[in-house]
């Protein structure tokens, strides 16, 4: 009878299943499916919206026009006690500029369009490297306790699939004690329905993903 170890005892030969022809079909168009599932169903995962009115509105000031214009419509539209703009620095022309931060940015277009400077407030925050969307949610945090602002409900305009990691680092950053809702605002760079066809559509949509699956699963906050 050969021996079952090779290799001077090193190794070992074991038995195993393989698929048959008809086991590899099934295998390959059960995942064939998978994938197709995925493919639909990740984009209205991650462009979610649950809104909660009333308390206080936030968009982030790195937006484009046309979704600071749909928080303008958002603001008019319900009962909401003030519009919080959050950001970080420029990136790219701050030399050019008056505005240097996002928020502050943002805030003064909100003004352009209408918007009270009563109603408005940017809360910008220094430069970071990592976890912006977080780092903005703790600025707004402690631009509330410095003001002696209670708020528990908050409701987050954004844009398309950035929003469900949005909400999360909002209600990591603010607390048990506030509501977070959001809003995605689709985007105007390519239909979110088959984002497939179009370069900016997988870009983000992949990019959102996998920044997803690292605040979910890897990210733990700071302690303050």
């Amino acid at each position: 009878m050969e021996s079952s170890k090779v290799c001077w005892g090193l190794l070992r030969r074991r038995q195993c299943l393989v698929p048959t022809l008809r086991g590899g079909l099934v295998l390959a168009l059960s995942l064939g499916a998978a994938a197709v599932v995925g493919m639909l169903g990740i984009g209205p995962f991650l462009a979610v919206t649950d809104s909660v009115p009333g308390g206080v509105m936030v968009v982030e000031g790195w937006v484009p026009g046309y979704i600071v214009e749909a928080a303008v419509a958002e603001f008019k539209q319900n009962h909401y006690d003030r519009l919080f703009v959050t950001g970080v620095p420029l990136v790219q022309g701050s030399p050019l500029s008056e505005y240097k931060n996002y928020a502050q940015l943002g805030a003064a277009t909100l003004v352009k369009l209408g918007m009270s400077t009563n109603d408005v407030q940017a809360v910008p925050t220094g430069r970071t490297r990592r976890d912006r969307t977080y780092a903005m949610a703790l600025s707004l945090k402690h631009w509330l306790r410095e003001h002696g602002m209670t708020v528990t409900k908050v409701n987050l305009i954004t844009g398309g699939p950035h929003a469900r990691r949005s909400r999360l680092m909002f209600e990591q950053a603010l607390g048990k004690g506030v509501t977070v809702g959001v809003i995605a605002i689709p985007s105007d760079d390519y239909d979110e329905r088959h984002w497939w066809h179009y370069s900016q559509g997988v870009r983000s949509i992949i990019d959102e993903t996998f920044a997803y699956a690292y605040a979910r699963l890897l990210f733990y906050p700071p302690q303050e």
